[in-house]
């Protein structure tokens, strides 16, 4: 069953376009899936049946896994049938029928505004970046850690000003940031491009890094890559995730991650009065429903300090 297997991958990444994450993610759920239907006695792809991918989930909701994880591995599963019936592979596509768990959405953790604005001004302080982790030495002179502080400076403030994503932000070049209208050009999910402004504070973070930090970690083979690690190659994102859960804990605040950064900063606009249609633009959410959860947020907020303040509550 291997050559069905890269034949799907080659679909999703060229046809569908999907991200070498999701690929991934997809291929490693279809790899046991399979499994699991030759343990069950199935020797043909063809002899794939809804009792088989409904053993598959019990089997996996038994050894634990989340309802997330669940309802994931169900749609990988059901978009495997559709293209394996599409293509002749199965005589059916055996998995329409398959239901999944709804995925319990949690609501996502935000910083206050003070909170944020306090994680801006983090880098400002002349101490080492996190981005060499934990074992890290004390700080360097002043002058050896400027580059990397105003590169660190222009990642919080691009990840709070526009939320865009981390894979985003590391994916940026140079010819991405428009100066004059303040947008960035964005490649998103599924390849989908769009412009996302970003304020004053991004820009003068961004002139400084541009005028005098990156020219000072660049070098011959950096290429077009706006945001450097301290080796002159294009930052990494779990680097990237590393610098801003280290400048959230030195600063005192809850843990916080890129996407933390991403859920405050939608949270904040709907809160200042943005309408959701362009904040889900922002985002660059396919579905004005990944964009509503921000709604119950401000709500849940707005619960809380009712509790807190009114005599009534």
């Amino acid at each position: 069953m291997r050559e069905p297997v890269d034949d799907f991958a080659d679909h999703l990444a060229r046809v569908r376009n999907r991200s070498a994450h999701t690929v991934r993610a997809y291929v490693t759920d279809l790899v046991s899936l399979l499994d699991h239907a030759v343990r069950m006695g199935c020797v043909d792809l063809a002899e794939l049946d809804l009792t088989v991918l409904r053993s598959w989930l019990a089997k996996q909701r038994t050894m634990g896994a989340a309802r997330t994880s669940l309802a994931r591995r169900a749609a990988s599963a059901r978009t495997f049938s559709a293209w394996a019936h599409r293509s002749g592979l199965l005589p059916a596509d055996v998995a329409a029928p398959l239901a999944s768990p709804k995925a319990h959405r949690e609501l996502p953790t935000v910083l206050r505004a003070d909170q944020a604005a306090a994680l801006m001004a983090a880098p400002s302080r002349p101490t080492a970046s996190p981005e060499a982790g934990a074992g890290a030495a004390g700080p360097s002179p002043a002058g050896e850690d400027e580059p990397v502080l105003l590169r660190d400076r222009v990642l919080l403030e691009l990840l709070y000003g526009t939320g865009i994503r981390i894979s985003e932000a590391c994916g940026l070049d140079i010819a991405d940031v428009d100066h004059g209208r303040r947008v960035v050009r964005v490649l998103g999910k599924g390849g989908r491009e769009r412009a996302v402004p970003y304020g004053v504070p991004a820009q003068r973070a961004l002139d400084a890094w541009l005028g005098r930090g990156r020219p000072a970690l660049a070098d011959p083979g950096t290429g077009g890559a706006l945001l450097l690690g301290a080796r002159g190659g294009r930052l990494n994102p779990t680097t990237a995730r590393r610098i801003v859960a280290g400048y959230a804990e030195r600063a005192g605040l809850p843990r916080t991650s890129p996407h933390g950064l991403r859920h405050s900063a939608a949270t904040h606009l709907l809160e200042g009065g943005a309408d959701l249609r362009a904040v889900q633009e922002m985002l660059g959410h396919s579905s004005l429903a990944s964009t509503q959860i921000y709604t119950h947020v401000s709500v849940e907020r707005l619960r809380a300090a009712y509790r807190q303040a009114h005599p009534r509550a």
